[in-house]
Parts: structure tokens; C-alpha cells; sequence
């Protein structure tokens, strides 16, 4: 057992001075990727060099690139081995993890990414493990219950990463992970990435990591360029207050807090019969549902995402204007994780809270976390806002398309783009938005008045000459 040491490997300024392969830094650079971000610039370097590392830094740091290049350039394709495995809390960020590794990895031909996590049918993972993998990213559960099964086998494992180790060991996994472990190869290298380091952790990587280098980006409870603002509200008015808020504020895109699931969907749809476009994402929704969800809202289909925590961890939404805390968490650290997901980017971020009398203990708790006061704010006018008095959020700029042809069916990005902007499509470039593919199926955002005119030259047109099923998402 070894405790962590600071780093002493040399950071790099930018990626062409790290030793990836020529293959990963071409496609770093049509990412448009150049200068690596702190905990990139400390953490390649080292992991390229094969150490064990334990990186603290916060949402939106980079932290998935800081790890992915290395694990891509430890992967030898000379066969469907599993050689990486990247546990994350949530389904979510297994999703956007697994995205993230392809996309990175597209000039390594053959390489096999496979997330595993619940909600996806157990015999539709199997084929594809019975198949062969290179990298494959679960959760914990799902892991260990195809371990168990026989359908998962790690006698090739070379890399294994925590993303989120801290959430994973708050909600319980920490049994679940060091089962994960004792069937692993001990020569192994193993990375942790956490917002925050409790004891707990330290135990942990005293247990299952070798000499680990310490990387610590920042003050993960910074938030300086956010604007914070609490406003008063009783437990019967906290729906209005929000409105009020919404109003106030017009944000484009906006997350809204709940502690618990059923106040989440009861918010949502709440705020649609307001005529403001909602949707909700908590942990009793199945996997598809999930999935519908998160793309209306990349896609500024939907304008407010109504989300518990677990259901939320991982979401990463560029351009975020607000984050909204309904009801304020338990920990102060939980808050700033929840608010730094605006302000990304030098640009200026907004977080409210609606806090009860008895909630202000907790945010002098958080004042005192952060080392910063909250502004206290107060809505003079009490009167009920009306429909028509926040626009903004009544109708989306975007609407999502479902396309039922993905990956597996040999649909590219482009293949939609073309679709779209041909002699059949008719569409400019910046009529269209996001493009995700899946497995067997693709989200495109579309511009609302064009929406219809899209489905249309979809349904009687073809894509990579083939028909697929066409149809906005509700």
C-alpha cells in the first residue's frame, strides 16, 4: 500500500508536446484542441508515463480528455481484448464517457468501446462482449453482475479509471468497486478522478493503487465567475418563486434542482401547463426515456431540465445560463458541484436558490465552504406572473428529430448533414444542430419552423440509401 505524493513529472503546455501517437494528436487537432487544460497538462504526461494518479479537479476541467488519450494510447487493437475498464456513477456519464472515447479514438481502426450500465437489456451487452471489446465503461452494478455472470472477463486489463470516485463511493458502490478490483489483474494502472478527496478515498487508493501521483487543480469550490442569489420562499411557493425567477431572469437553457424524484416530475409538469418548456430527468425513468430527455435538452429543444442529483451527475451542457436550486442540498460541496455547471469558459454564470427560514444555516454553511457571501435577493411584486410574461421559455428554438437508423446501422453524422442539405433536404447548415448517434438509433436538432419540412424530406428521402423511420421528439 502506498499513500499519494505530489506530481513531479513535467506538466506540457500543449498536446504536441506530450508523447501521444500521431494517430490520437491529429485527431485532437481537428477537435480543435491545442492547449491542454490544467489538469490535462499535469495529468498526460503522467499517465503516458504509466503512473498511478489520483486527479482532484472540478466539473468541467477537462478531466475525461485528461485520461481518455492515455487510455486510447495504452489500447493495442491486435485483437477484441478488454483492456480498459472507466467505472462511472451514473448512466449519463457512461454515455457521454463512451462518446467522448470514440470520438477521440476514430482514427484507431477496429477499436471497440462498449458502455455497460443499467437500463440497456443484459442480452444485448452480452452479444457484444461474446464479440469482443476493447474499452468498455459501466457502473459499478452492471460491472460486477456481468463478472458474476461469467460474461465479463478482465484477465486482459491493463487500465482501469474511477470517474467520480466520490459519488460512487456516496452512493453506496464502494463494495460493489473493490469486487471489481479483487477480479483484476494486480499489475495494473489505476486512475482516480474525484471533485472532492474524503478519507474514504484516501483508503481506498491506499488499498488498490501503487504510489499514486496527487493532482490538485485549483480550489474545486471556486466559482468566481458565477453570480449567486438566494431568495426567500416557503415550501407552497416555491413553484411560483421559480416562475418568478424564470421570469425574471429569461435564461436560454436552465437546470433546476430537486432533492427527490417526485418532486421533480411534479415541477415539470407544473411548469409545462405554464406553457414553459420543461421536462424532468430522475432515477425512475427507463434508459430510452433517459436518453429522449438529455438530447431534447442538448439540443435547446427544451428550455428548463427539472433533475435530481444522481440522475444529473455527469451532464455536461455547454452555454449553460442558469442553475436553480429548489431545494438546497445536504452538503455545501454537493451545491458547488451542482452550480458549476454554469459559468464554464469565462463566461458569466447565474445560480439562485429558494430557501426556506430553516435553510439558512446551510447556506452560511456554504458561505463558509466557498469563502464568499450569496447575494440575498427579494421579488417586490407578489402577484402570480402570467403565461405571456416569459416568452423566452414558452417555445424552444430547437426541435429534436429521432432517426432509427445509428452506429450499428452505419450512420454517420455526415450522412444526416447531407440528407438534410441536399437537393431532397433543402436545409442551410445553420438550420440544423446537434447530431448524436447511438447504437441503433440518431437525435438531429432542427430549427422549430423547419422541423416539420425536415421530418418530411427524411421520411421520403433516404439516408446512406436507406429508409428509416422519421419523428420529432415529445
Amino acid at each position: 500500500m502506498h499513500a499519494p505524493h505530489p506530481s513531479t513529472v513535467q506538466a506540457a503546455a500543449s498536446f504536441a508536446q506530450t508523447n501521444l501517437p500521431k494517430d490520437l494528436l491529429a485527431v485532437v487537432g481537428e477537435l480543435g484542441f491545442s492547449q491542454m487544460t490544467e489538469v490535462q497538462a499535469r495529468a498526460v504526461p503522467a499517465l503516458l508515463e504509466g503512473r498511478d494518479i489520483i486527479g482532484q479537479a472540478k466539473t468541467g476541467s477537462g478531466k475525461t480528455l485528461a485520461y481518455a488519450l492515455p487510455l486510447l494510447a495504452s489500447i493495442r487493437l491486435d485483437g477484441r481484448r478488454l483492456q480498459a475498464v472507466v467505472l462511472c456513477p451514473t448512466r449519463e456519464l457512461c454515455s457521454q464517457v463512451a462518446r467522448e472515447i470514440r470520438k477521440f479514438g476514430r482514427r484507431l481502426p477496429g477499436l471497440q468501446v462498449l458502455p455497460l450500465a443499467g437500463g440497456q437489456p443484459l442480452r444485448s451487452q452480452y452479444g457484444a462482449l461474446e464479440k469482443g471489446v476493447h474499452v468498455v465503461v459501466g457502473t459499478p452494478g452492471r460491472i460486477l453482475d456481468h463478472l458474476r455472470r461469467g460474461t465479463l472477463k478482465l484477465q486482459d486489463l491493463t487500465y482501469v479509471v474511477l470517474d467520480e470516485a466520490d459519488r460512487m463511493l456516496d452512493m453506496g458502490f464502494q463494495d460493489d468497486m473493490e469486487a471489481i478490483f479483487a477480479a483484476a489483474p494486480r499489475k495494473r494502472q489505476t486512475v482516480f478522478f474525484s471533485a472532492t478527496f474524503p478519507q474514504t478515498m484516501l483508503a481506498m487508493s491506499s488499498s488498490l493503487q501503487q504510489s499514486p501521483l496527487r493532482i490538485t487543480v485549483a480550489d474545486s469550490c471556486e466559482a468566481p465567475s458565477i453570480r449567486q442569489i438566494v431568495y426567500p420562499a416557503g415550501l407552497s411557493d416555491k413553484a411560483l418563486v421559480l416562475r418568478r425567477v424564470l421570469q425574471e431572469h429569461a435564461p436560454k437553457s436552465a437546470i433546476v434542482f430537486c432533492n427527490f424524484k417526485a418532486g421533480a416530475a411534479e415541477l415539470a409538469e407544473a411548469l409545462n401547463v405554464e406553457g414553459i418548456s420543461a421536462d424532468a430527468l430522475h432515477g425512475d425513468l427507463e434508459q430510452p426515456e433517459r436518453d429522449r430527455v438529455l438530447a431534447k435538452f442538448r439540443n435547446q429543444s427544451i428550455r428548463v431540465l427539472v433533475a435530481t442529483d444522481v440522475a444529473a451527475r455527469g451532464i455536461d451542457i455547454v452555454d449553460l445560463d442558469l442553475v436553480c436550486n429548489v431545494d438546497l442540498p445536504a452538503k455545501p460541496e454537493t451545491y458547488v458541484h451542482r452550480i458549476g455547471r454554469t459559468g464554464r469558459a469565462g463566461k458569466a454564470g447565474l445560480a439562485v436558490s429558494l430557501i426556506t427560514p430553516r435553510e439558512e444555516a446551510k447556506v452560511e454553511m456554504i458561505e463558509a465552504l466557498t469563502g464568499s457571501p450569496i447575494e440575498r435577493g427579494r421579488f417586490t411584486d407578489r402577484s402570480a406572473p402570467s403565461k405571456s410574461s416569459a416568452p423566452a421559455l414558452t417555445n424552444a428554438a430547437m426541435v429534436t428529430l429521432y432517426i432509427s437508423g445509428g452506429r450499428k446501422e452505419k450512420v454517420r453524422p455526415g450522412d444526416i448533414l447531407g440528407a438534410l442539405t441536399g437537393e431532397a433536404g433543402g436545409l442551410a447548415g445553420a438550420d440544423i444542430g446537434k447530431i448524436e448517434i447511438h447504437d441503433h438509433f440518431a437525435y438531429v436538432a432542427i430549427r422549430s419552423h423547419l422541423a416539420d419540412a425536415a421530418v418530411t424530406s427524411l421520411r421520403d428521402g433516404r439516408i446512406k440509401g436507406r429508409k428509416f423511420q422519421v419523428e420529432r421528439v415529445r
